[in-house]
């Protein structure tokens, strides 16, 4: 290797270091691995944007722009407290509904904004009013936002890195992934049964309590819930038929906040606030850290090694990627794990590898890896400080104990949708 190499490679190796261990905020250790490689003149500054996708960037701003208008509304709450009242209180079917919607929001948003969302009305309905713990709650919608999130392009933000880069609409990714969420989704609800249901009993006053919720005063601004409403909706569908119009997600994001800021009146200084400008100096710096990695050529070697590892056969790819994506997933975040993936996927399709499937390996296998340990995707940790916050922390082990198993039975499901989809019926 080159003295330009190893030092790329020493840098990439730091910033995940750091990452892992949380001794330093994960975007500082991705900006400073940014700017250690112009300093040593690895990349200069013009190259190291060039390696940034703005893409990727515009979907996430144009969605947290979008989101902060329309929770003003109570539209989610409102959710949360009608499907309640829709099973009676039942705490099974309580926990049953919110993770199928946990699920549904996080394909539709991103599951990240979902937690933040439906956590404090799961803590409202588990402890004030049934007076049980919301841990098992607060689990299954952790695992209910990863695994609903890998179905679609916006779910999950290694989607979004993914469909930029192999110029794959929100369809492609309801006609490949969404199937085998479906059936991953209807096995882990049938787990969740036996580790939960059967054991949730609530007494019939405080079943009484839930009925006597109204869901309407959850409403904090009716115009702007209708307004919610039919925007959800139009984002929704444009998501869907982008491809066919040409138009990147980003713009559809990004034109659906600037809407949204239009018709609701919201105050801008206050709704720029929700958007989490340290995930998006994350992206950033992260892209450039891997492009220095491109850059010098690191990329190209580890295409090769994995194409003389697999010898090209598509049945091992699939069955190595999405296994690799998933346990690596579980201990890294899985953002930092795509932008490593795919470069080296787009290599290995210049070396004329038929790469579409493998797209899809990687997506599967990084979203669902997510749900191994707290520190597997954001959203996990974001439960874990609502969880905290409300007096009922979760601990690493406590999750893992749950979450890595479920993550196995998930990427097992998933690998044997892959072989029988690509290779079987191929």
């Amino acid at each position: 290797m080159t003295t330009a190499q190893i030092i790329s490679v020493v840098i990439f190796v730091v910033v995940m270091t750091l990452i892992v261990s949380e001794k330093i905020h994960r975007t500082t250790a991705a900006l400073c691995g940014a700017v250690a490689l112009i300093l040593f003149g690895i990349l200069d500054f013009d190259t190291g944007v060039e390696h940034i996708d703005f893409n990727t960037l515009g979907v996430l701003v144009g969605m947290m722009l979008f989101v902060g208008v329309v929770k003003g509304s109570g539209i989610f709450e409102y959710l949360a407290i009608k499907s309640a009242k829709l099973v009676r209180g039942n705490p099974w079917l309580i926990m049953l509904s919110f993770t199928l919607i946990t699920a549904v929001l996080s394909a539709l948003l991103d599951n990240v904004t979902t937690i933040l969302l439906i956590g404090p009305v799961t803590y409202t309905v588990c402890k004030l009013l049934l007076d049980i713990n919301p841990i098992p709650f607060f689990v299954t919608e952790i695992l209910a936002s990863n695994i609903g999130g890998t179905a679609t392009l916006i779910g999950d933000p290694p989607n979004i890195m993914i469909g930029s880069a192999a110029d794959l609409s929100f369809f492609d990714f309801i006609i490949y992934d969404a199937p085998a969420v479906v059936i991953i989704m209807a096995a882990v609800c049938v787990l969740f049964y036996f580790m939960y249901g059967r054991k949730l009993g609530v007494s019939d006053d405080k079943r009484e309590a839930v009925m006597h919720l109204v869901e309407a005063d959850a409403i904090h601004d009716k115009s702007l819930f209708r307004k919610s409403v039919v925007m959800i909706i139009i984002v929704a569908a444009a998501f869907v038929t982008h491809g066919f119009f040409h138009i990147e997600p980003s713009v559809i994001a990004l034109a659906a906040a600037g809407i949204m800021l239009v018709i609701s009146g919201a105050d801008m200084e206050k709704t720029i606030r929700e958007v989490e400008w340290t995930t998006i100096g994350f992206f950033a710096g992260l892209f450039v850290v891997v492009g220095g990695m491109a850059e010098t050529g690191v990329i190209q070697m580890m295409a090769e090694g994995m194409m003389d590892l697999t010898g090209g056969d598509l049945l091992l790819s699939l069955i190595i990627l999405v296994w690799a994506s998933a346990i690596i997933s579980s201990i890294l975040d899985n953002i930092p794990l795509v932008a490593t993936l795919i470069p080296i996927i787009t290599t290995m399709g210049a070396s004329g590898v038929d790469i579409a499937p493998l797209w899809w390996a990687i997506s599967l296998g990084a979203c669902l890896g997510g749900c191994g340990t707290l520190i597997g995707a954001s959203a996990n940790v974001v439960m874990a400080s609502i969880s905290e916050r409300h007096g009922f922390p979760l601990s690493f082990m406590e999750y893992t104990k749950v979450g890595f198993p479920i993550m196995i039975f998930c990427t097992a499901i998933a690998c044997v949708y892959l072989v029988v989809r690509f290779v079987v019926l191929a």
